[in-house]
């Protein structure tokens, strides 16, 4: 009989992997509901369709399932932002899709936000998350910095810090607005479009 490890090897490559993905997918509503300390395995399977054992077979525990569904839930984000960059032919065009893209992340997916934010910090005290924790941000930071760069470059100046601190600057006003707009604050919403567009010109170096 193939062990979970055998079974695992084959994902991506087979309808193991698409099966995952399709659990994963699932589940994203119950843990992104509960947060990670409230939910195990059993909970997830108690609010789909899937039983207790067939997530045990496709996942060999909680923090397996957990890292998939968060790392294909960012996958398809940054894809979104990914079409923004490629197809924006100036730079106020670009500044525009890019806010408008933010305020409705926020707005519709602010739970997914927050099962991720719940998740990053769980990994400064649980080690196994820290590696698909690192491999998640460096992706957002590629992201966010494939957004400003590409501004830049529409304007024909450069950027004018290194792209750590870019994502460290959206990725905090960004948990600062989800806070906010998860608290009620509706205000929120502006808010984080003005400031996606501020940001903006404040990361690059003025036109020449």
């Amino acid at each position: 009989m193939a062990t979970y490890d055998d079974r695992a090897s084959r994902a991506g490559t087979d309808k193991f992997g698409r099966r995952r993905e399709q659990l994963a997918t699932s589940a994203l509503v119950t843990l992104a509901e509960r947060g990670y300390a409230n939910t195990g395995l059993r909970d997830i399977a108690d609010n789909s369709e899937f039983s207790h054992g067939v997530l045990h077979y496709y996942f060999k525990d909680k923090n397996d399932l957990i890292q998939h569904c968060v790392r294909q839930y960012k996958l398809d984000c940054a894809k979104h932002y990914d079409d923004i960059v490629e197809t924006a032919t100036t730079a106020d065009e670009l500044k525009s899709r890019f806010a408008d893209a933010m305020t409705g992340t926020l707005r519709d997916e602010a739970s997914m936000h927050r099962l991720w934010y719940d998740l990053r910090n769980q990994s400064m005290f649980d080690a196994e998350l820290r590696p698909v924790i690192q491999e998640i941000d460096t992706l957002l930071e590629e992201m966010i910095w494939s957004v400003v760069s590409r501004y830049a470059g529409l304007l024909g100046t450069t950027v004018s810090v290194r792209p750590a601190l870019a994502y460290s600057t959206y990725d905090g006003t960004f948990e600062q607005a989800l806070v906010a707009f998860m608290a009620g604050d509706l205000g929120a919403l502006d808010r984080i479009g003005d400031d996606c567009v501020r940001l903006l010109d404040l990361l690059v170096c003025p036109s020449p």
